[in-house]
C-alpha cells in the first residue's frame, strides 16, 4: 500500500496542478483569484447555516481557496490556489497574500471534487508563520471543522477557541474535506505579479495601501460579514 501511495500521489499531484494552473479566459488571473474568494465569501454568507457573523469580527484572519481540486484512487490529493488576508490594529483588513495550499491522504476513496474552502484563524500570528515557509494544517496549526449558523445558534459553543476553523462546500452544501496535513505556502509569483518584485508576505500583510476594484470588493465583502 505505501508503495502504491508513492506512485499515485504524485501523479494526482501532477493531475491537479494541470486543472488549477490554467488562466481564466478574461483577465489577469490574479485579479480573477481575488474575485473568486469574494464571491466565495458572498455566498457562505448568504447561506443560513454559513459561517457565524461573531466568528468574522473576533478572529484576525482569513484565507479562502476557490475551486479546491480533490482527487482521490485509494490515496487522494488536494491542490488549491487562494488568497490570506489579516485584520490591521485598526480593525481594517490588509490587503490580501497570494497563497497555495497542497495535501494527501491514504483511504477509500475515488473520483475528483472541487471544493470551496474558508480557513478562519483566530490569531493573525498564525499567518505570520506562513510568510516565512510552507505551514502544515494540523501539524503546525490545529484545525477544527467550523461551528455553522450565521447568528451564532445552539450549534455554536461561543467561546470559538480552535486556532483555525475549516468551512468548505461543494455544489451550494456543505462538504467534509479533510484538511489536516495540507500545506499551505506563499505563492510568491503571484504576489510579485500583482504586486511587485519589491512587495514581500509581510510587507502586503502590513499594508492596506491596495485600491484595485478587486482588493475594493474583497474588504467590503469581508466588512459586510
Amino acid at each position: 500500500m505505501k508503495k502504491l501511495s508513492f506512485l499515485i500521489i504524485p501523479v494526482l499531484l501532477s493531475f491537479i496542478i494541470v486543472m488549477t494552473s490554467a488562466a481564466p479566459v478574461n483577465g489577469d488571473k490574479e485579479t480573477e483569484r481575488i474575485h473568486s474568494a469574494s464571491n466565495v465569501l458572498k455566498d457562505f454568507g448568504a447561506m443560513k447555516e454559513g459561517i457565524p457573523h461573531k466568528l468574522i469580527s473576533e478572529y484576525e484572519g482569513v484565507v479562502i481557496i476557490p475551486r479546491t481540486i480533490n482527487a482521490g484512487f485509494v490515496v487522494g490529493a488536494k491542490r488549491g490556489k487562494g488568497i490570506a488576508i489579516v485584520k490591521m490594529p485598526d480593525g481594517k483588513w490588509s490587503d490580501p497574500v497570494f497563497v497555495t495550499l497542497t495535501g494527501g491522504s491514504i483511504g477509500p476513496q475515488i473520483g475528483v471534487q472541487s471544493v470551496d474552502l474558508v480557513l478562519v484563524f483566530k490569531h493573525k500570528g498564525a499567518l505570520a508563520k506562513v510568510k516565512n515557509g510552507d505551514v502544515t494544517i494540523g501539524g503546525d496549526l490545529a484545525a477544527s471543522a467550523g461551528p455553522v449558523g450565521r447568528a451564532a445558534s445552539a450549534n455554536t459553543d461561543y467561546k470559538f477557541e480552535a486556532e483555525v476553523y475549516s468551512y468548505s462546500r461543494s455544489r451550494g452544501l456543505f462538504a467534509g474535506i479533510t484538511i489536516n496535513g495540507s500545506s499551505l505556502s506563499i505563492d510568491k509569483d503571484a504576489n510579485h505579479a500583482y504586486y511587485g518584485q519589491g512587495m514581500s508576505a509581510h510587507d502586503i500583510f502590513e499594508t492596506t495601501k491596495s485600491n484595485t476594484v478587486a482588493v475594493s470588493h474583497l474588504k467590503q465583502t469581508l466588512a459586510s460579514l
